[in-house]
This record gives C-alpha cells, structure tokens and sequence, in this order.
C-alpha cells in the first residue's frame, strides 16, 4: 500500500484524523522530524480513537533519514506550488505521499530536491492558501487507492 508522510506535522488533531485514516485505508504512516506534540497528546488520541494500535507509523528523526527508509520507492511531494494536479499522476503501489506541516508546507530546499513532475497539488480556487492537511491527506490518498481498485478492501 502507500506511504503517507508527513514532514513536522504541528497540530494533533490533524495527526488523530490521518492515523485513523491510514488505520482504515491501509497506508503506511511516515511522521518526520521534530513534531509539534507529543505521541501521546490527548487531542492525538481522541483524534484517532482507538485506530492509534490498528495504524502502521513510523517515526524518523529527520528527513535524510526518511529518505534512506524510502529508497527506490517513487516520491511525490503535495505542495500549493506543484506543477501539476494530483489526479493525472498514475499511481503505484508503495509510492510515497510527502506533506508538509500545516503551518510552513515543504521547506523549500526539501521541494527543490524532488522533481518538477513529482510535486503535486490539489487545485482550489484562487486566492485562498491551503486545504486542511487532513483533507489533503484524504483526498490524495483515495484517488491514488482508487486508482488500484481500493486493493484490500472488503
């Protein structure tokens, strides 16, 4: 299945709804670097439920870290500044879904590392900043899910 991950998620509640999302869809759960809470907040916890012990995360002390774990799967980058939309890429099984914290996105020399035709976005309309990263998160990983039949489903 695929790789979400996350570079410096700061808000819990955020973090709660993609664990349960990754519980009930089946992706594996990247969190990068220095977060913006603790493992074991309330609001993390509530946010997830009890979908925290049924979700696959892994934590990585920073991004080149990350990286190494992800050798030879395919990375795309979800970013306001990609190059193009996230439902023309064809998805394959273990790609990886980087997003950026809430608050600051992708750094910029993390984005500049990753192929033009690898950053996606998700169109919305003009003027407005960003989606909420658990939406986000939800939405690219369905499409990309979708893609392959929803593989694993009952």
């Amino acid at each position: 299945m695929f790789n979400i991950a996350l570079y410096e998620p700061r808000i819990p509640q955020n973090t709660g709804n993609i664990i349960r999302l990754t519980a009930n869809n089946g992706c594996n759960l990247h969190l990068i670097g220095t977060l913006g809470f603790d493992l074991e907040e309330k609001n993390l916890r509530r946010s997830g439920l009890d979908y925290f012990d049924l979700a696959n995360v892994t934590c990585h002390a920073d991004y080149h870290t990350f990286i190494k774990a992800m050798q030879g799967h395919r990375l795309f980058a979800l970013t306001t500044k990609g190059s193009q939309s996230y439902n023309k890429v064809k998805y394959q099984a273990d790609d990886v879904l980087l997003f950026g914290s809430e608050t600051a996105g992708l750094p910029e020399d993390i984005r500049n590392s990753i192929a033009l035709s690898h950053q996606l976005k998700i169109p919305m309309r003009p003027n407005n900043r960003s989606i909420n990263l658990s939406n986000a998160v939800a939405i690219v990983s369905y499409e990309a899910w979708g893609q392959l039949g929803f593989a694993g489903c009952q």
